[in-house]
């Protein structure tokens, strides 16, 4: 971790330990008791994706990046803003449009909409992305480049942060039981990559919101088609 400021250093640490812990608990605990209380879709979507998550993701990451601002590469103003430079990097989203309706055609013999869609699960493209990107690209990431210089040291930071971001998601497959057939089937390698790819887009473009978009957008292709 490259981070010369002690404070920011400090919180870096304790948020990160208060996501993981706070989101093994939701995930392996709260969301399975809250699924068998809660039998609407759209409100039990809602309640996990729209409050618990930004509750303990998106909340906290937003006052660390407002109370830090002048520490970390990308100051609040700068990481949400956009504008025509910014837009052109949303042309990758063609790539990742193409790689999940490769998979569909592979899988389905033709293209077809998801086995498991249910039209509850779009509310999940209104959170994850943005409180995924703010936490990830926008805290943890951002706070680590402020004094890196070369660029394999901004590749550390990239895997680095990419391996954070698989991490985050061992609670909910666990939970799914499909922890073990993500690494047979080499799934976990998308994850990773989807990362590395948000982390250039965001640092190139200086801003957030083309990280947000492009996984938001990643995120709808696989609820329907996937």
């Amino acid at each position: 971790m490259m981070i010369k400021n002690k404070k920011l250093s400090a919180a870096w640490l304790l948020f990160a330990v208060w996501l993981y812990g706070m989101w093994a608990v939701c995930e392996l605990l709260i969301v399975p008791s809250l699924k068998q209380s809660v039998q609407n879709e759209y409100l039990f979507t809602f309640l996990r994706d729209g409050v618990l998550k930004n509750l303990i993701w998106t909340l906290p990451a937003f006052l660390l990046i407002k109370h830090f601002r002048s520490s970390l590469l990308l100051d609040d103003k700068q990481l949400f803003s956009f504008g025509k430079e910014q837009a052109k990097y949303l042309l990758t989203g063609v790539f990742l449009a193409v790689f999940v309706l490769i998979g569909s055609v592979v899988r389905h013999h033709g293209f077809a909409v998801s086995e498991s869609f249910h039209p509850s699960r779009l509310m999940i493209v209104l959170f994850v992305g943005l409180s995924e990107e703010i936490v990830f690209r926008g805290f943890f990431l951002n706070a680590t480049l402020k004094h890196t210089d070369a660029d394999w040291k901004k590749w550390l930071a990239f895997g680095g942060n990419a391996l954070m971001f698989l991490a985050i998601h061992f609670p909910i497959w666990i939970s799914e039981g499909v922890f073990a057939a993500n690494f047979r089937s080499m799934g976990f390698v998308i994850v990773i990559v989807l990362s590395v790819l948000f982390s250039v887009c965001t640092t190139r473009s200086r801003s957030l919101w083309t990280a947000v978009i492009l996984h938001s957008f990643y995120d709808l292709m696989v609820i329907v088609f996937a």
